[in-house]
């Protein structure tokens, strides 16, 4: 019977049942345990099991440059930004209204941090996020084209729950990567929100994409349900080499 259970638990994907049940059943035995609680605390590690699948599978899949959470954010380096506003984010609820979360603001100030946190809490709540900068965006939907497979691209970026864009600003963009920008932003209209990072205000849109039109084109459906941060200050990183700097004389 030992072999049958282990196989039958293999046919309905339950493989820690498969590998476990025998031990448990034991313990059980020994400690009077009903059938009822044997049963629950099987399935209990079944689950729980695979919920860490999961996240490790999601968490692979988001590409992520860094793991960071909420709680490793220095709020009080940002002394102009609400930071019950920005942790009542961690509740997801703008996902539920198909909300984008827009962070503003200089480099190296902690907005990619907030980006990865959120998209973190996501992964944990098991929903597919994806982590990609514009460059990598539109150098891949670049070559997609080329390969006549733009429109499965497209929609790869289009399926995950969360959509973390990173680093908008940094470059120009000439006609063909502000098309395929717009394309993503268009699709996921309504229909999914993107978690966007920029070191560029609204006005100045216009020249990174190199149209008027099609700027305000993406930030008409981008700022239709949005929630917007600003931020401000130094670089972190730009403190922390002087800090080093003044360690070392």
């Amino acid at each position: 019977m030992r072999k049958e259970i282990k196989e039958y638990s293999h046919k309905l994907n339950l493989p820690v049942i498969a590998d476990r049940w025998s031990e448990y059943a034991e313990q059980a035995s020994k400690n009077n345990v009903p059938y009822s609680q044997f049963l629950f605390s099987l399935l209990e590690l079944e689950i729980t099991e695979k919920q860490e699948r999961m996240k490790k599978t999601l968490l692979k899949f988001a590409r992520f440059p860094y793991r960071k959470t909420m709680d490793q954010f220095d709020f009080t380096a940002q002394p102009d930004i609400d930071a019950r506003r920005i942790k009542e984010l961690m509740n997801l609820s703008f996902l539920d209204a198909k909300e984008n979360l827009i962070f503003l603001g200089p480099p190296g100030i902690g907005k990619t941090h907030l980006a990865v946190a959120i998209g973190m809490e996501a992964v944990s709540k098991g929903l597919k996020t994806y982590f990609i900068t514009l460059s990598d965006l539109v150098s891949q939907l670049k070559k997609a084209e080329q390969q006549d497979k733009l429109e499965k691209k497209i929609r790869a970026y289009i399926k995950p729950s969360v959509l973390i864009i990173d680093e908008i600003g940094y470059l120009n963009l000439d006609p063909q990567s502000s098309h395929y920008l717009f394309q993503v932003i268009s699709r996921r209209y309504e229909r999914g929100s993107i978690i966007l990072t920029s070191n560029k205000g609204f006005g100045e849109w216009g020249e990174m994409v190199g149209d008027p039109i099609i700027a305000t084109a993406m930030l008409d459906r981008l700022l239709h349900h949005s929630r917007i941060f600003n931020l401000k200050g130094d670089s972190y990183r730009l403190k922390e080499k002087q800090m080093r700097t003044q360690k070392q004389k």
